[in-house]
C-alpha cells in the first residue's frame, strides 16, 4: 500500500510541472548556413547543404534527451529534399546552458568533377532553406525555424572536448 501510495505521488508530482514550449524555451543562436564537404562520391566532389547552431534552455527546468532535425527543401520546392538528424544534441540541458556549436548536414547535395566553390556557381545550382525541428524527452517535434541556406562554403566546427581531454590539456601546459 505505501509503495502504490509513493508511486501515486511521484506520477502526481511529474505530471504537476509545468510544460516546456519547446518554440519559446529553446533559443537558437548563432546560424551559420552554407554548403560543407560531403566527401568525394566516385572519385567526384561533393557539397551537402548544412546548418551550424546552438541550442539554449531559457526554461526555468531541464530539458531530457534534445534532438534536432533539420529539413532542408530546394529552391520554392515544398517537397523535403534531404535531412539532417542530431540524436544527441544534449542528454540534459539544464536551464540557462547551451549545447555548443551543433552541425546539421544534409545527406544529399550536389556532385561534380569541378571544385566545391566552382559547384556553386553551376548555372543548375538551385538554392537551399532548412526548416529546424526540436523536440525534448517524448515531446512532439517543434518547429523552432527555418533559414535560407547561404551559397557559400563552411567548415565543420570542431567537436567539443571532454573533459578528461581539457583536464589533459591544462595538465600539460602547467607541466612546460
Amino acid at each position: 500500500m505505501k509503495y502504490s501510495m509513493l508511486l501515486a505521488s511521484i506520477v502526481f508530482a511529474a505530471a504537476c510541472r509545468p510544460a516546456v514550449d519547446l518554440s519559446k524555451d529553446i533559443v537558437l543562436t548563432p546560424v551559420t548556413t552554407g554548403w560543407a564537404d560531403g566527401g568525394a562520391v566516385a572519385g567526384k566532389n561533393r557539397i551537402v547543404p548544412a546548418m551550424t547552431f546552438r541550442l539554449t534552455n531559457a526554461s526555468g527546468q531541464p530539458l531530457p534527451s534534445v534532438q534536432v532535425n533539420a529539413v532542408f527543401k530546394r529552391g520554392n520546392d515544398p517537397a523535403e529534399w534531404t535531412t539532417g538528424y542530431v540524436p544527441n544534441a544534449s542528454r540534459r540541458l539544464e536551464p540557462g546552458a547551451d549545447t555548443g556549436p551543433l552541425t546539421a548536414k544534409g545527406l544529399q547535395g550536389y556532385t561534380g568533377t569541378d571544385d566545391r566553390g566552382a559547384l556553386l556557381r553551376n548555372s543548375l545550382f538551385v538554392d537551399a532553406k532548412v526548416e529546424l525541428f526540436v523536440k525534448s524527452g517524448g515531446s512532439r517535434w517543434t518547429r523552432i525555424g527555418d533559414f535560407p541556406i547561404a551559397r557559400r562554403l563552411i567548415a565543420e566546427p570542431p567537436p567539443p572536448q571532454s573533459h578528461t581531454s581539457a583536464d589533459a590539456q591544462r595538465d600539460r601546459g602547467s607541466a612546460t
